[in-house]
């Protein structure tokens, strides 16, 4: 009867059983929150770290030159938990646009945010002798039917953006890349690894 005594020695000993289990029970109860709660956090940057090494194996590996991509070990948790917040944050910082574009080739859905990169590069054309080229490029690659990577849209939006193309302005493929946003944020963001 003695030995639970020794072997739980912070136990009070002038207190009733009862107390003394109660004691127990009850601190028991409160770590195992915070165990779970830490082990989460744990398991949560485990799998982004995961992701970006992975990604970059399958860079590596596939296309026979290794990615220009931003390491996980140069992103900082405070910027990782920053993605979590919203799909504009992820998108607007560099390493996030970078891990959020690795992971949409984990899932085989690259050529949406290839896209959304295309039209934002457009959007900064200086030029108007800038603008057809680039436009032909993107609608050969991302739009027409049967592209190499044809995104999803509906047909109006296609139609208008086929339109567009005759004489190329800046907002040529606004309706197209809001369409594609939309899509990534409710379909590929959610599924997204966040910290």
């Amino acid at each position: 009867m003695e030995n639970p005594l020794l072997l739980f020695p912070q136990l009070n000993i002038s207190a009733s059983k009862d107390k003394s289990y109660y004691k127990v029970s009850k601190s028991a109860v409160m770590e195992e929150p915070n165990k779970a709660s830490k082990a989460g956090a744990k398991q949560k940057r485990n799998r982004l770290s995961l992701l970006l090494q992975r990604s970059e194996y399958h860079e590596s590996e596939h296309l026979g030159k290794p990615g220009n991509l931003t390491k996980a070990s140069s992103v900082s948790p405070e910027e990782a938990v920053k993605w979590g917040e919203s799909f504009d944050k992820l998108l607007s910082q560099k390493a996030g646009l970078d891990a959020f574009t690795k992971f949409l080739k984990t899932e085989f859905s690259e050529e949406n945010i290839e896209f959304w990169i295309a039209c934002e590069d457009y959007k900064k054309s200086k030029t108007t002798h800038e603008l057809f080229p680039k436009a032909k490029t993107i609608y050969e690659t991302f739009i027409r039917k049967d592209a190499p990577k044809e995104v999803n849209l509906d047909f109006q939006t296609k139609e208008v953006t086929s339109q567009n193309i005759e004489q190329p302005l800046i907002t040529t493929f606004d309706a197209a890349q809001n369409t594609v946003y939309r899509l990534m944020e409710q379909d590929c963001y959610p599924a997204f690894p966040k910290i």
